[in-house]
Parts: C-alpha cells; sequence; structure tokens
C-alpha cells in the first residue's frame, strides 16, 4: 500500500513538471522571440514605461521570465521586472497590435514603434512606408477587442 502512494505521488510530480516544461515551451514557441528566445529585439520592456521610448537593453543584463528572454538597460530596471514580470511584458506576445486585432495574423515589430494604454505595452510594425501604429490609433477600440480575442486563440493561461 505504501509503494502505491509513493508511485501515485511520483505520478503526480513527474505529470506536473512536465505540464510546466510544456507550458514554457508553449509560451516561446507563440511568442515573437528570436532562436535564442529574446523578446523585443532585445530592447528594455521596462524603459518603454519609466522613460518613455524604447531603449536597447544589454546582453549582460538579461533574465529569463516563463521561457522569454528579456535585456535590461539597467540593473534597476531588470529588478523592476524580476519583481513584476507581468506588468512589462509586452501584449499578444509581442506581435503587432495592429495586426492581431485585423486579421489575428502575428507579424514582427518594430520595437521602436510602440504605445502604452491603460498600463500595457503594444508593439507595431513600421517598415517599407507602412506605419501600423497610425492604423491602430484610427479604431483603437475596435482593434484592441479583436486582437484581445484573437489572441486568446494563440495563447491563454
Amino acid at each position: 500500500m505504501k509503494y502505491l502512494f509513493l508511485a501515485g505521488l511520483l505520478q503526480l510530480v513527474l505529470f506536473s513538471s512536465f505540464a510546466q516544461v510544456a507550458s514554457v515551451n508553449n509560451r516561446a514557441d507563440q511568442f515573437n522571440v528570436d532562436k535564442g528566445r529574446l523578446s523585443l529585439d532585445g530592447y528594455d520592456p521596462v524603459a518603454y514605461f519609466k522613460m518613455g521610448k524604447a531603449v536597447k537593453g544589454k546582453s549582460d543584463l538579461s533574465i529569463t521570465h516563463s521561457g522569454i528572454r528579456y535585456q535590461f538597460s539597467s540593473e534597476q530596471n531588470r529588478e523592476m521586472f524580476r519583481k513584476q514580470p507581468g506588468l512589462y511584458e509586452p501584449q499578444y506576445g509581442g506581435w503587432c497590435a495592429y495586426a492581431m486585432g485585423k486579421d489575428g495574423s502575428k507579424v514582427e515589430i518594430d520595437p521602436e514603434t510602440f504605445k502604452v494604454i491603460d498600463g500595457k505595452l503594444y508593439v507595431f510594425y513600421n517598415k517599407y512606408f507602412t506605419n501600423t501604429l497610425k492604423s491602430w490609433n484610427k479604431d483603437e477600440v475596435q482593434l484592441k477587442k479583436k486582437a484581445d480575442a484573437n489572441w486568446y486563440k494563440f495563447y491563454h493561461l
């Protein structure tokens, strides 16, 4: 009886560990990251909020949160992120907010084209004479509702 209990407990622990690894892998698979799982092309997610601008992070000031790596421009920013990562992570996994709202597509971004709305970071595509932030601003409320619903199809906690 004792061995049966221990075997069951071991299975529970192994399943729980597997589920956590699968969750981290799913997150990295759905988020806009490079091959090294770096988000925001290495830009500091905290700087968008603190400084109101995009600031390139440093590779020696990085941390990995749930399978995604972030770089920071200062030790203070790294510590702020470490304490509350959900506050600073980009919406929609770092994909273009406009494209996610328009048709649910995952489109690369220009990390220097962003908007903070209600304490959340949204990033946008901006290349080849196409700045999607301008299009987003024309119909932000509807696009955000659609983007929220579309992102949920890809990833939900």
